[in-house]
């Protein structure tokens, strides 16, 4: 008899663990940057533009329903750090990291497993962690592991980007590709009570007001402009 209570809880516990789906993602590439390590100048005018316009507490157009606080800032790279850090530190909140850091002597083939693993993790915990289920979860992140249709072939029989992790691929809107002209898109993904398949899908063109207005704002898949003097790697 308690084995069969006990058998029972775990099933229970597993499905319920199986459909915690957050109620929003809100997906974001990280700002321009200088190099490996830092965003360049234009990416850190990004950075402080996101908190102050959009993702901030107080932000003049907050993406958060009734401008309440989301519930996580999730990173995967020094320069998605550098990104969200000022807006969650805005609302006294941490950046969750789930760290692929550049190592000196790392081909790009072991950087990509490296983004792949991570990239996994952060997506399993945040559909299946009851700690999210219900919630808002902003995730800045490296944009070959938001969608690449090149990044997907390379990886047959397994799922390495957040179009393939999070169930975008769902969705006939949802673009194959990241393009990699552009630093200035949310996804902003929905999901319904229960499901793991998005309920709704958007992007949104960030276009940011003075002090921010020279930060660039490209359409999808065209280039953008940056200063004569900037140190944006091209």
């Amino acid at each position: 008899m308690m084995l069969s209570v006990l058998v029972l809880i775990a099933v229970t516990l597993h499905a319920t663990a199986a459909h915690a789906t957050p109620h929003q993602i809100i997906i974001l590439r990280h700002g321009e940057k200088q190099d490996a390590y830092r965003l360049c100048d234009v990416g850190v005018q990004r950075s402080l533009a996101l908190a102050a316009q959009y993702l901030g507490k107080g932000a003049q157009n907050s993406l958060f329903a009734q401008r309440r606080a989301p519930d996580a800032f999730i990173a995967i790279t020094l320069h998605t750090l550098e990104l969200v850090s000022p807006a969650a530190q805005s609302w006294g909140k941490p950046v969750i990291l789930y760290s692929s850091l550049p190592t000196h002597g790392r081909t790009a083939a072991q950087a990509n497993v490296m983004l792949n693993r991570r990239t996994q993790e952060a997506a399993r915990d945040v559909m299946t962690s009851r700690q999210w289920a219900g919630k808002t979860v902003v995730m800045a992140w490296e944009h070959h592991h938001i969608a690449s249709h090149k990044l997907e072939k390379e990886f047959p029989g397994e799922k390495v980007t957040l179009r393939q992790l999070l169930n975008l691929d769902a969705h006939a809107s949802v673009p194959e590709t990241w393009s990699g002209d552009n630093f200035d898109y949310f996804w902003i993904v929905n999901y319904a009570k229960g499901s793991q398949r998005p309920s709704r899908f958007e992007t949104r063109k960030q276009v940011f007001a003075a002090p921010f207005d020279a930060v660039p704002s490209n359409d999808w898949g065209q280039p953008p402009s940056y200063p004569t003097n900037s140190r944006c790697e091209k």
